[in-house]
């Protein structure tokens, strides 16, 4: 009420309902928004939206409730560019594969915060978790258990495919900007100390890279607005900076941050499947469903395993791999020990390099360094 008389105040009934017109398309979430939590002007304007909709001869099924732009509008969001000479440029990184036992045997985990730093990380974790789910709607009766954050996969209403692509779109968004600042910062600090880096720096941008390929691969599947676009824009600043100067102060705390945000993702894909499974996404869980040839080229998605099931059972192989790296990086020596996961180690002692993606807690200094 108080809402609606401030409206009059500052607007004709006109203007009011040219700006209703102006703002309903991306706030309207097509098909859920009204009560699943959404903040009370979201849930107004989807029901003047499906007001205009009944007395409109165009159909409002081509609105993405996803996305600010309308299905008349869809392009390719990042087509081939045809060149004289060039047919096809590969992938900097070529994705090392699984098996289909790796990818099953994958579980969501969790490492207790055992130091100061690792309650600090964990806590910015969950904040940043918390400010998700209300940036992206996602009600109550659609979180898991909270005591069991990263383990609990039940809740009293899935999510919908278009609130699962707004939430895994933002969070691939900024996903990618940890592993280019840690390892942007060792290539700088290695070129000023004059000092080999030990093979942190590759795996650091190739973490980068894969969560970027995530992120394309999503983006075939549904392209964000302009709303939306401007929502990552002002997160990925923000993230950037915020990285970039704890990287300074401590990349301990930072890699210990980044495996409790892996964690999360773990949890949200295998969320994902478990929804999947039970039927409550029938549009991925459809067998004609295809996943983007751009996922097929880079995971090498063999014939018959091209659902968006398949799909996603890389992609959590993926975020169960950045778990268990920067949970284990977390434990080393930050300034003098290699990188466990790509050093040949001595004649006997081969069985002490790690399987990243198998611990989801990460493997302690004396385990994989000695």
């Amino acid at each position: 009420m108080i809402t609606i008389e401030a409206s009059k105040k500052v607007c004709s009934p006109r203007q009011a309902a040219q700006l209703s017109r102006g703002l309903t398309p991306f706030l309207y979430q097509a098909h859920h928004a009204v009560g699943l939590g959404y903040p009370a002007t979201i849930r107004v304007a989807a029901a003047v939206h499906q007001s205009q909709c009944a007395q409109s001869l165009t159909p409002c099924s081509g609105k993405r409730s996803f996305s600010t732009t309308g299905s008349n509008q869809l392009r390719d969001v990042f087509p081939i560019k045809d060149t004289p000479y060039i047919r096809q440029t590969p992938p900097a990184w070529e994705h090392p594969g699984y098996t289909e036992e790796e990818m099953r045997a994958v579980v969501p985990g969790h490492r207790k915060p055992e130091t100061v730093g690792d309650w600090v990380a964990w806590k910015l974790v969950r904040l940043a978790r918390w400010a998700t789910d209300l940036a992206t709607g996602i009600g109550r009766d659609q979180q898991v258990d909270m005591k069991n954050p990263t383990t609990a996969l039940v809740a009293e209403k899935p999510l919908t495919e278009a609130q699962w692509l707004v939430r895994v779109i933002f969070l691939e968004s900024i996903a990618g900007v940890p592993g280019m600042v840690g390892g942007m910062l060792r290539h700088l600090h290695s070129l000023r100390r004059m000092k080999r880096d030990n093979g942190w720096i590759e795996t650091l941008l190739e973490e980068s890279y894969n969560e970027r390929m995530h992120l394309l691969t999503f983006m075939k599947v549904g392209a964000p607005g302009w709303f939306m676009k401007t929502m990552i824009l002002g997160a990925q600043g923000v993230f950037f900076n915020a990285m970039f100067l704890s990287y300074l102060v401590s990349p301990k705390i930072t890699h210990r941050f980044v495996g409790y945000l892996e964690e999360e993702a773990v949890h949200t894909y295998t969320r994902m499947l478990h929804e999947i499974e039970r039927g409550d996404l029938p549009k991925w869980s459809d067998p004609k469903f295809e996943v983007p040839e751009i996922a097929v080229s880079y995971w090498r998605m063999p014939e018959g395993k091209r659902t968006m099931k398949d799909l996603i059972l890389y992609i959590r192989a993926d975020e169960a791999v950045h778990r268990g790296v920067n949970h284990t990086l977390s434990n080393l020596k930050q300034k003098e020990d290699p990188n466990p996961f790509v050093s040949e180690y001595r004649v006997g002692e081969e069985k002490r390099k790690p399987q990243a993606g198998l611990k989801p807690t990460g493997y302690e200094r004396n385990d994989v360094i000695g």
